[in-house]
């Protein structure tokens, strides 16, 4: 689909429309039926924010994407594995209930993937009915007989949490996948030197790798200097070689030159969180701060897709606005560079050592 903007007018535009609304979000009635208006644009800006993508009233493939999910209700439609994925609601609540009954599906991602079929089966073999791992009406009559519970702590929060309290490894030898963000073809913002976001990232992730192979890991990146895969590829690339860590490298960037400061994100939705994720968003945010003496902009919960697809702890890095003419200059200096590789390999070091982490605490 093309990406759709205020002063868009269209089918696409009205489908658009249709989907916000059915999704709880009110619309002006003189917009309805396809003008892209202020209306449609601050319900798509409720809707982003509900759902932790990027704010900017925009509907582009991850905004698109998700009004795609938010349209399925667990019982529309039967579900399983298949390639690629089912995504969705659905699956969503699925993954609640069956985690809250004790079953592991893993993340509660909103992605039908390996983990959830195995937990399917395996609640289909307590129930005395056959282990084919297709959700259809017998399968959720039986699953709600089991009354899941509604509400609870994320069971899957729970077990993540529990396997990072007894966490144990080193940063010599892991496999850290980076993800420099955006690409020759989606160059990201650019600062008010001509600074692309998509540069300053390949920079930032060239010094990291550069550091982690200092310190023994083995780093690969996820994309290289003439290519611009997708977040469902770079996402894909770090599970295919079994990372042990995700860091992605993005710039911030905001209306207001005078905006300034560090913020790390990790996957969360208004559910559900990923604890390993946001402990280690929160050390490197640290290191940052203190060391190398950016503004903290604190860590945040956001369900981008390199964070929600990936398998492992996965942080979004953004160290500086690229919109902010003083931190676009530092983003120029080597020394500026290598410093915030360093506070980020720190970061990871705390994380893979046990004694630099304490206990998570859940929020319900």
């Amino acid at each position: 689909m093309r990406t759709i903007r205020v002063g868009d007018f269209g089918e696409d535009a009205a489908d658009v429309q249709q989907r916000l609304v059915a999704a709880g979000e009110s619309i002006d009635a003189g917009e309805l039926g396809g003008r892209y208006g202020a209306s449609t644009e601050a319900a798509t800006r409720a809707f982003q924010q509900r759902r932790g993508l990027l704010v900017d009233g925009i509907v582009g493939p991850e905004t698109w994407g998700e009004l795609v999910e938010a349209g399925f209700a667990l019982g529309d439609r039967t579900l399983y594995l298949r390639n690629p994925h089912l995504r969705g609601d659905d699956v969503r609540s699925l993954q609640r209930k069956l985690s809250s009954l004790g079953f592991d599906t893993g993340r509660e991602d909103g992605i039908f993937g390996p983990r959830c079929d195995r937990a399917v089966r395996e609640l289909q073999r307590n129930v005395g009915r056959e282990a084919d791992g297709i959700v259809g009406p017998d399968t959720l009559v039986a699953l709600e007989r089991l009354r899941p519970q509604q509400g609870a702590v994320s069971g899957s929060m729970v077990r993540e949490a529990e396997a990072v309290s007894r966490y144990e490894a080193s940063l010599a030898g892991a496999s850290i996948a980076i993800d420099p963000g955006h690409g020759p073809d989606d160059p990201g913002r650019t600062g008010p030197g001509g600074t692309t976001e998509a540069d300053a990232a390949r920079a930032l992730a060239e010094a990291l790798a550069a550091e982690l192979l200092r310190r023994g890991a083995v780093p690969e990146l996820l994309r290289d200097g003439d290519a611009t895969p997708t977040p469902s590829e770079r996402a894909q690339h770090a599970n295919d070689i079994g990372a042990e860590v995700c860091i992605s490298f993005h710039l911030n960037g905001h209306d207001d030159p005078g905006a300034e400061g560090a913020t790390c994100f990790y996957f969360g939705t208004q559910e559900t969180s990923s604890p390993a994720g946001q402990r280690l968003a929160e050390l490197i945010q640290d290191e940052l701060t203190a060391r190398v003496g950016l503004m903290d902009g604190r860590v945040h919960p956001m369900a981008f897709t390199v964070l929600r697809e990936t398998q492992m702890p996965a942080v979004q890095v953004e160290p500086c606005f690229i919109t902010n003419a003083k931190e676009e200059r530092l983003l120029g200096a080597d020394s500026f560079r290598c410093a915030v590789a360093a506070a980020v390999a720190e970061g990871l070091e705390r994380f893979f050592n046990p004694r630099g982490q304490g206990r998570l605490a859940l929020s319900t």
